[in-house]
């Protein structure tokens, strides 16, 4: 059942964030999301094969799945798009998703199914009209993906983050929102220092962020950030994160040992 974030004057966004079942620590949590304005909608970072069956049926209570518009990929991982080659049959949508990562999309895919479907989008970001209003894809590049939007709604003030902001927890605690920010940081920091690229780009992602009326924050992992002064929390957090290449060193970089052997 999807978990509805905002909902007025024919505006909706929801959250289905217990599609995956959780296989003793072996699969990620993944949260999934759809936007409809006034009859048009737009799929956000619709998972892997593991989510396809169940998220159409999800959504089929809300939306007609076959008149999606758009399905929104923020980068090509797998368990944010590895299902789109059956969206693109279960569906007339189009997919945008960067340039960088356009033609490694078709992989997922069987051949010929992504011809004429998938939009490009430039790396400084775009509008993407959706019903009488639009989204914005928001430039988030190698955080942690080389090309990475995550999408912003102007109406409800929501910002889908991505993997920026995310934690791996239960389906259960991924519905929920963070109500002690210090003690969900530790949390986010493990991922966070290896998945992301560094600090310069967590301060230039910080900067664009401040300049946005955002009022929830919800990652692609884990509970989300709802309210100004978590929201804010939450950007000064990756303002002064050390992360990636701030950690790297030589020992990082040395050939193994004869007993370091897979066993």
């Amino acid at each position: 059942m999807g978990i509805t974030l905002y909902d007025a004057d024919g505006h909706t966004c929801l959250m289905f964030a217990d599609l995956v079942e959780e296989a003793h620590g072996e699969v990620v949590q993944t949260n999934q999301f759809l936007v409809v304005d006034h009859g048009h909608g737009a799929l956000i970072d619709p998972g892997g094969n593991m989510t396809y069956s169940e998220l159409y049926l999800a959504i089929g209570r809300y939306f007609p799945p076959k008149q999606l518009d758009y399905v929104l990929a923020s980068h090509a991982d797998p368990d944010i798009v590895a299902s789109v080659g059956r969206w693109l049959t279960g569906s007339d949508c189009q997919v945008l998703i960067s340039k960088v990562w356009a033609r490694f999309l078709p992989h997922f895919c069987q051949a010929g199914k992504t011809a004429g479907r998938i939009v490009t989008i430039p790396d400084a970001g775009a509008h993407i009209p959706l019903g009488r209003g639009s989204l914005v894809a928001l430039p988030a590049h190698f955080l942690h993906s080389e090309g990475n939007f995550q999408f912003y709604d102007p109406v409800s003030k929501i910002l889908f983050s991505g993997d920026l902001g995310a934690a791996m927890t239960s389906a259960a605690e991924a519905g929920t929102t963070v109500t002690d920010f210090d003690a969900h940081a530790p949390r986010m920091l493990p991922f966070h220092q290896r998945y992301m690229s560094g600090n310069r780009a967590c301060r230039l992602w910080a900067a664009m962020a401040r300049t946005l009326d955002i009022e929830w924050i919800v990652p692609q992992h884990g509970p989300s950030f709802r309210g100004k002064a978590m929201v804010a929390r939450l950007i000064d957090w990756v303002d002064n994160l050390q992360c990636g290449l701030d950690l790297l060193t030589a020992k990082h970089y040395r050939v193994p040992s004869a007993r370091a052997t897979m066993a």
